[in-house]
């Protein structure tokens, strides 16, 4: 492209019979935009033909998701799941209280549980006395409000089986914190619970882990 119109350029100046100096000073000038042009267009090329990053970063804490509710009666909606893809006592892929629930005081919670593994699993709500399960028979930690998945007379040793689901409610809670907790003999110990905490500081629902 620059020989080209540097050649062209001469054979112009000749023709109008022009000093050599001045021919030599156009022709760096015309020399200088040429390859000012040439540099840009391959700048431009190589920035259209690079391929587009599209990577976020995201912090690596604990992701923090509002609860759906039921404005009408003030029922949190919750949905935990026994997943099979995860350690054998874990909800939502979480175990050993990563998972903590927030609601406002009075609100009742509407919980659906899913049981996606071959071993049975219950769950039941727990206003616990103790930081953590340390008994077979989660009666010892607490009071025992509500059972999904089982009853009340067979909790330590009949749940859902795989691919079974089950729904219930309870409330309104009152300020306290409580476990929704495998009660299965043994299972909350190893690690199957979350907890839930329900507070006047809370106004809108949610979960973290």
């Amino acid at each position: 492209m620059f020989i080209n119109a540097l050649t062209a350029f001469n054979m112009i100046i000749m023709k109008k019979g022009v000093s050599s100096t001045f021919t030599y000073v156009i022709a760096f000038i015309v020399a200088v935009v040429v390859l000012s042009a040439s540099i840009i267009s391959i700048m431009q090329f190589h920035s259209l033909s690079a391929p587009t990053n599209t990577t976020q970063t995201t912090g690596s804490g604990p992701s923090k998701v509002t609860l759906p509710v039921i404005a009408s009666n003030k029922t949190v909606q919750i949905t935990l799941v026994v997943l099979s893809s995860a350690s054998t006592f874990n909800i939502n892929g979480t175990s050993f209280g990563q998972m903590v629930i927030y609601i406002p005081a009075g609100y009742s919670i509407e919980v659906t549980f899913i049981n996606q593994e071959s071993l049975q699993h219950n769950l039941v709500l727990v206003m616990n006395d103790t930081p953590t399960p340390n008994a077979a028979d989660l009666a010892s930690d607490g009071k025992l409000l509500m059972f999904v998945g089982t009853s009340s007379s067979a909790y330590t040793i009949q749940g859902l089986s795989s691919g079974q689901s089950a729904t219930e409610v309870y409330g309104p809670l009152q300020v306290g914190t409580y476990w929704l907790a495998c009660g299965i003999s043994g299972h909350a110990e190893s690690g199957m619970w979350v907890d839930l905490v329900v507070s006047n500081n809370v106004t809108t629902p949610y979960v973290v882990g």
